[in-house]
């Protein structure tokens, strides 16, 4: 598998974003090793929260959360996915697949980062992949925010919106990413914040991973990854483990799994499941300090009725 490397120069002045990166190598299931980068904030024996981006960002969509959960003594980790961010990156489209995506992560946290006790908040890709984390190691997990996500299995059609996002990623000759997560967010994003978010790819030879996670999404019943995440449905709807739904109000693609997750998950029963005012797809932009103060009050309450 051929890795490329974002240049260290590319994330230089990154806009209200100065966390120290660090690194560990992973084996990939493939064979070799591939860096992960992660950033963290807030003390190293408070208890850890796992914020996973999506498609096509990287941690620095977590920048306005990360000092919010810092301040609430909470541990608070973002890894780049592989293909992403800080992270190598696998320069074919055949190299990205669902499963390797969620080993790449299992590996990180378990066998890396030995994260124990941890509240997964996952948006986008990151609860696609954090899902299948908690339903196949939920003796790791404390609680679960599920914020714009779901767990598709080609079971059910994809909304439309999602088919089209997926025919302009398919056509587009050069993949705007800065421009992309501005469609998505509510907010006006400065020129700054969207030049941060093509940062990690210096040119088209770098997005393979950003073009194919379309592509990987189960929309069929017999794609590749969707045994796994039926198995992973069976597995949550046992689970009593605190679950909290966390979407915005103006997200097409995602927006009717939140009821899903809501009845399917037995530890959703019985909670205020808030519904974030004026955010879009990427809700870490449009409301990202209101709902790292929704997570830090769901993650202190699990430690208060311990």
């Amino acid at each position: 598998m051929r890795l490329l490397r974002t240049p260290d120069d590319r994330f230089t002045d990154l806009p209200d974003f100065d966390h120290e990166p660090h690194y560990v190598d992973i084996p990939d299931p493939d064979g070799g090793l591939l860096r992960i980068a992660y950033v963290e904030a807030g003390p190293a024996d408070g208890q850890p929260v796992l914020l996973l981006h999506g498609e096509p960002t990287w941690s620095f969509l977590y920048r306005k959360m990360l000092p919010v959960l810092a301040d609430a003594g909470l541990r608070a980790i973002a890894p780049d996915l592989v293909g992403f961010g800080r992270s190598d990156k696998p320069a074919e489209m055949v190299d990205h697949t669902y499963a390797k995506h969620v080993e790449w992560m299992r590996a990180l946290a378990f066998d890396a980062l030995d994260l124990r006790d941890v509240v997964l908040f996952g948006q986008d890709w990151g609860g696609l992949i954090g899902l299948r984390l908690v339903a196949e190691h939920p003796d790791r997990f404390a609680g679960v925010v599920a914020s714009n996500t779901g767990l598709p299995t080609g079971d059910e059609g994809m909304p439309k919106a999602w088919w089209a996002f997926r025919e302009m990623v398919e056509n587009a000759q050069v993949f705007d990413i800065g421009r992309l997560v501005q469609a998505g967010s509510q907010s006006t994003l400065s020129e700054e914040v969207q030049a941060a978010y093509d940062a990690p790819f210096p040119n088209e030879m770098y997005k393979a991973a950003p073009r194919a996670m379309p592509s990987i999404v189960p929309t069929q019943p017999d794609d590749p990854a969707t045994e796994a995440n039926r198995a992973a449905w069976t597995k949550l709807s046992t689970l009593d483990i605190p679950f909290l739904c966390a979407f915005g109000d103006s997200d097409p693609i995602t927006g009717g799994m939140a009821e899903r997750l809501r009845t399917a998950v037995p530890g959703a029963s019985g909670r205020n499941h808030p519904t974030i005012q004026d955010a879009g797809h990427f809700i870490q932009e449009d409301a990202g300090e209101h709902l790292a103060r929704v997570v830090a009050e769901f993650t202190t309450t699990l430690s208060r009725r311990d």
